[in-house]
């Protein structure tokens, strides 16, 4: 069974939030559908994209789980952005917090060291 994964962020301001997740994600999107939308596909059949919805802008929770943690943290600090929060579970699974212009929290989870 094959899985494709559209995650959606709502945004109230698109070329600030598109500014501020090129930032995150290191490139421009893959592709823009329309005028209100931004998608990044983060590996084959799994994108993240932003879109034009002021009324529901800021809820957003998604946790993208990447090999070599530290050095995307890092990548992610070298474009401006550092993590509003850190944390380690009791597990040692690792979690880099980032929250964008609207509150909308999208983080990077890594394997413990």
């Amino acid at each position: 069974m094959a899985v494709d994964l559209f995650a959606g962020i709502p945004v109230s301001v698109c070329p600030r939030a598109l500014e501020w997740y090129e930032r995150l994600l290191g490139a421009p999107p893959a592709f823009l559908p329309n005028d209100t939308e931004a998608v990044w596909e983060l590996a084959e059949h799994r994108c993240l994209f932003i879109e034009h919805r002021p009324g529901r802008a800021g809820g957003a929770l998604h946790t993208v789980f990447v090999g070599g943690f530290d050095e995307r943290v890092a990548a992610v600090a070298a474009r401006g952005l550092e993590p509003d929060q850190r944390e380690t579970y009791a597990n040692g699974v690792r979690k880099a917090v980032y929250r964008d212009p609207d509150g909308n929290e999208v983080s990077f989870g890594g394997a413990p060291v």
